[in-house]
């Protein structure tokens, strides 16, 4: 690779979408135990959208944003993962100290590199790591089990699609709510989808599990959480997995606000590194049918600011996916 090139599209600085620029850079130079892979595919993610708007500090540009990627090795320090290798890579302060996903090739530590065996399309393949690595990781914290019923808050987004799937293919009863009712159709899978317009929720609910849900995912977070503690049965758990609506719950008093007995958790994706045997399994079940990538469109990396612009503004339900060509083929 040395000497060649490589479209990316770089964030240049804090702003809207069109600070994201598609450049012409050097392909990375391998360097002890990191390796380099040739990016198929990335999922997009509101992290990303945070970090380009400059939410996040540490962030410093102009950077290669992307906290996931799956891809091909093209050049290897690790013997357990020699060239040609099939892989993916999510976290670990990939897309924010050191450049992401968002290019044709990017140099990775093999400690985020999971070998995934997969004959599936590269944009399914780039719909799942950090989609259903963290759906999993939050029913996994819940501690979800057979006959329990769940709560999705937040189910049309691509976590809350992936949550559902999973849930499905356990068999456990599930409630997911939308905002907007033109998106309910898009809840498949679930027993008892909702539109949660900020009134009825609690009665709506209560109709179908008078006790409350065991569990609730909330993936709306900060403006939902309070009302998810007031929602969940006596005893049960809420766990927040999303920021959809904000970092921060303003005015939180957990004694006040915790009802006793009630177990009140997160889950946080910084855990999804090097998981690759979760990864594994989950790629198994989605080839066998029984979970359902929920891709919402695929952009090419020259799109790159409409893909922001339309993750910007919502338009989504379910995953964003760029691939460098836009194709959804493998």
């Amino acid at each position: 690779m040395r000497d060649k090139t490589m479209k990316a599209a770089v964030c240049v600085g804090a702003g809207g979408p069109e600070v994201l620029e598609l450049r012409e850079l050097p392909v990375p130079a391998v360097r002890p135990g990191w390796s380099l892979v040739q990016v198929k595919g990335t999922g997009l993610n509101r992290s990303e959208l945070r970090a380009r708007q400059g939410h996040s500090p540490t962030v410093m540009f102009p950077r290669v944003l992307g906290i996931e990627c799956v891809g091909i090795i093209a050049a290897s320090t690790d013997h357990r993962m020699p060239e040609g290798t099939t892989v993916a890579a999510v976290m670990g302060e990939m897309g924010r100290a050191f450049d992401g996903g968002y290019a044709e090739y990017a140099l990775l530590p093999n400690s985020l590199l999971m070998p995934v065996d997969s004959t599936l399309p590269w944009d399914v393949l780039a719909a799942l790591p950090e989609t259903y690595l963290t759906a999993h990781g939050a029913l996994e914290t819940l501690g979800i089990a057979r006959d329990d019923r769940l709560l999705i808050r937040g189910g049309t987004s691509s976590v809350g699609l992936a949550a559902a799937s999973i849930a499905s293919a356990r068999g456990i009863e599930t409630a997911a709510t939308t905002r907007r009712p033109d998106r309910i159709d898009a809840l498949t899978g679930v027993d008892h989808p909702l539109v949660d317009d900020g009134g009825s929720l609690a009665a709506e609910l209560h109709a179908i599990w008078p006790a409350g849900p065991d569990h609730v995912l909330d993936l709306v977070g900060a403006s939902t959480a309070v009302d998810s503690l007031r929602l969940v049965r006596p005893g049960g758990t809420v766990c927040v997995a999303g920021s959809l609506s904000g970092w921060s719950i303003q005015d939180f008093e957990p004694i006040a606000m915790i009802p006793s007995g009630t177990k009140f958790t997160a889950f946080h994706s910084d855990s999804l590194k090097g998981n690759a045997a979760v990864l594994q399994r989950i790629v198994d079940e989605v080839e066998a049918g029984r979970y359902r990538p929920n891709i919402d469109q695929v952009f090419g990396l020259a799109d790159i600011v409409a893909a922001h612009r339309y993750m910007e503004n919502n338009q989504a339900t379910g995953k964003l996916v760029v691939t460098p060509s836009g194709l959804r083929s493998r």
